[in-house]
């Protein structure tokens, strides 16, 4: 349904989550032999995302608490992209994380499972809604293969297929912006300028695909895999100015759902292999949004005894919720020059 759309639609995943929510859970408590006299607390997303479908998580996740007198752990989307490497990992705090998906573009240090300062994020739309838009608008679903890919995997795809991949040029977002946050809007706009001027060219009607689609699909990748190369490297400066990560512990952590882009990780790995990072991203399915990460966060506050709340009234949803204590301003101000690493890839 969704993809059919080129994106999310609310109303339809309001309707999917409520009449999904109760079988699941009755599904994972069989699949794991255990019953909710097992379990000590429920962990629910509240924050940040739909409010359709928060509020569909929230009301249930209360339901089941009132019912069998379990506390609530609520639980930050992106906190739990960022922690859920440590359980696949063995991975000390603090660190660097760059979380990159259809909603959100971040860079931050994770200091503890509820202490995180925010280096940088999109000024306005993130990778994986850039490559969804200009995916549908290339008509990469008309291609068979593509069809039941979402925008960014069939980008990946048709780029590594690329015959002529430096045939476009695109700019570096932000280049001469001293900070770390991100722009997608831009390239997005320059990608699509290359498409209209390649559709007149040969002149492409209805559901045609221009023959260079492939190229363009592989400059894109090299431009978003860059901007992020780019953010990133200023990040790991700042750390190392401010000492927010020691020397023993310089680790970056890629998770979300762009993060399975195999492209952009390895441009990222190059990146660490320069500045002697160590770097990890959890697999797939748990860089795209799922339960377990929702878990796992939550088991990570049990332990610690954090968040654990018994006075149900308290809880709310936020569909906006910003990650942690923001530094923004603090790496603007350092003014720290970059001379960009050469990434030396092709798709």
């Amino acid at each position: 349904m969704h993809l059919r759309h080129g994106g999310i639609i609310p109303d339809i995943a309001r309707d999917l989550h409520s009449s999904s929510v109760e079988p699941v859970v009755s599904e994972t408590l069989q699949q794991a032999r255990v019953t909710m006299d097992d379990i000590a607390a429920i962990a629910v997303t509240l924050k940040p995302g739909l409010p359709l479908s928060l509020v569909v998580g929230m009301k249930y996740a209360k339901h089941l608490a009132r019912k069998y007198n379990k506390p609530i752990i609520p639980i930050h989307h992106m906190e739990a992209h960022a922690l859920v490497a440590r359980m696949q990992h063995n991975i000390e705090f603090p660190y660097l994380t760059l979380l990159i998906s259809g909603g959100h573009c971040l860079l931050a240090v994770v200091e503890d499972v509820i202490q995180f300062k925010l280096l940088g994020e999109s000024i306005d739309m993130a990778p994986g809604e850039m490559f969804d838009k200009v995916a549908r608008r290339m008509k990469l679903r008309n291609i068979p293969e593509f069809a039941q890919m979402c925008g960014g995997q069939a980008v990946e795809v048709a780029g590594s297929r690329a015959t002529n991949p430096h045939l476009f040029k695109l700019p570096l977002p932000l280049a001469d912006y001293k900070d770390c946050n991100f722009s997608f809007n831009g390239l997005k706009t320059s990608v699509l300028l290359h498409l209209h001027r390649k559709e007149k060219e040969h002149q492409i009607t209805a559901d045609k695909l221009i023959p260079e689609v492939n190229d363009l699909c592989a400059a894109m990748l090299m431009a978003t895999s860059r901007h992020l190369v780019h953010r990133t490297q200023r990040a790991m400066e700042f750390c190392q100015q401010n000492n927010l990560i020691p020397d023993s512990k310089k680790q970056l952590i890629v998770s979300g759902g762009v993060a399975c882009n195999n492209y952009i990780f390895n441009a990222l790995s190059l990146l660490c292999h320069e500045f002697n990072y160590q770097i990890y991203r959890p697999t797939p399915k748990l860089c795209t949004d799922n339960g377990v990460m929702i878990a796992w966060n939550g088991l990570e506050k049990w332990r610690r005894g954090l968040d654990i709340v018994t006075d149900l009234n308290t809880l709310d949803i936020e569909g906006n919720s910003k990650l942690g204590e923001s530094f923004i301003s603090k790496v603007a101000e350092a003014r720290i020059p970059i001379k960009l690493v050469k990434i030396k890839m092709r798709c």
